[in-house]
């Protein structure tokens, strides 16, 4: 439920491209993510592809976590079960914390679309240095799945009885 009587206002969100064989020209999932944050009033102040190798990944992730003006950082690819998917392998143990009921929920809601088959994906997220991290499949669909299903709920501080950006200043409490 949106509490329209709280002010909408906007995060600073960077998107990631984790894949091989991406480039901006053909980069559909990166361009869909950017496409429904900027719709839902959110600015994404940064957008990049790395390749799947864990020092690429772990370099861009250190960068973006340091900056004290992003928010959020959203990957796409990299979460499936091949041999060249490392992107929950390596992130899972830089996390401060895992948010483990956002994979638990993004597959339900793949169920109910894909069947069976969402048991492929390792989606999942957590928080680094006061960051969320979201991490998605590489389809298009599946983003923009977990983005209207979930993100762009979450990230709505009118968004009740309760949001993650209510609880961002907090993240890095002792």
């Amino acid at each position: 439920m949106i509490d329209k009587s709280i002010k909408f206002f906007g995060i600073n969100i960077a998107i990631l491209t984790i894949s091989d064989s991406r480039n901006f020209d053909n980069d559909k999932s990166g361009l869909t993510l950017r496409k429904l944050v900027e719709d839902c009033g959110h600015t994404c102040i940064s957008r990049d592809i790395v390749k799947d190798e864990p020092k690429e990944l772990l370099s861009i992730f250190n960068k973006w976590t340091n900056n004290k003006n992003l928010d959020v950082i959203i990957t796409t690819g990299g979460t499936g079960l091949t041999g060249r998917d490392i992107t929950v392998d390596v992130l899972e143990t830089y996390f401060d914390k895992k948010i483990d009921g956002f994979g638990e929920l993004f597959r339900f809601i793949s169920y109910k679309k894909i069947g069976t088959s969402t048991i492929q994906s390792r989606a999942f997220a957590g928080t680094k240095s006061g960051k969320y991290i979201f991490c998605l499949p590489g389809s298009p669909s599946a983003c923009k799945d977990a983005w209207e299903e979930i993100l762009k709920f979450q990230l709505d501080i009118r968004h009740k009885p309760c949001n993650f950006v209510e609880i961002m200043p907090r993240l890095n409490e002792t």
